[in-house]
C-alpha cells in the first residue's frame, strides 16, 4: 500500500475536501500527512499600490504571510482532530516544478489533489493535473 502520502493544498473548496479525504486515508493507514502549498507571488497590481504608497508592499507581504500562517494552523488542527500529524510545506516557484521536486525529495508515493468543478478555468486545472500525472513518479488520487 502507501507509506508516504502528500496533499497538494491551496485555499480552494476542492482542496479542503481533498484535505478531509487525505486525513481520513492517513488515519486509516496510520501515517502522517505531508502537504505542499505553492506560495503565490504578489499580484501584478501590487506595483500600482507601491507606486501610490511605498509602504504598501510591506502590508501586502504581511497579509500574505498571515494568510499562509492561518492555512498552516488550520490544516494542522484538522489533522489533530482526527489524530493525524500533518506536516505542511510552503514553497515558492513554478507549480509543477515545486510539486514534482517535493514528491521526489520526500519520496511521496501518493499525491492527493482536489479536482475542481467545471468552470472556465477547467482547461488550466486539467493541464496542471495532466502534467503532474505525466511527470510524477508516484500515484495520484483526485478528489471531487
Amino acid at each position: 500500500m502507501f507509506s508516504n502520502i502528500a496533499l497538494a493544498l491551496d485555499e480552494s473548496p476542492e482542496s479542503a475536501r481533498a484535505l478531509d479525504k487525505a486525513i481520513a486515508m492517513a488515519k486509516l493507514l496510520g501515517l502522517q500527512l505531508r502537504t505542499i502549498t505553492v506560495v503565490e507571488q504578489l499580484p501584478a497590481f501590487a506595483a500600482f499600490a507601491v507606486a501610490a504608497d511605498p509602504s504598501a508592499i510591506a502590508t501586502l507581504k504581511e497579509d500574505k504571510s498571515n494568510f499562509y500562517d492561518a492555512l498552516r494552523r488550520r490544516v494542522i488542527a484538522a489533522g489533530s482532530e482526527q489524530g493525524v500529524e500533518v506536516l505542511p510545506s510552503f514553497l515558492e516557484g513554478d507549480r509543477i516544478e515545486v510539486i514534482h521536486d517535493f514528491v521526489v525529495a520526500e519520496k511521496i508515493d501518493l499525491l492527493v489533489i482536489g479536482l475542481h468543478k467545471r468552470s472556465l478555468r477547467m482547461s488550466s486545472i486539467w493541464s496542471t493535473v495532466y502534467t503532474l500525472a505525466q511527470e510524477l513518479p508516484c500515484s495520484m488520487l483526485g478528489v471531487h
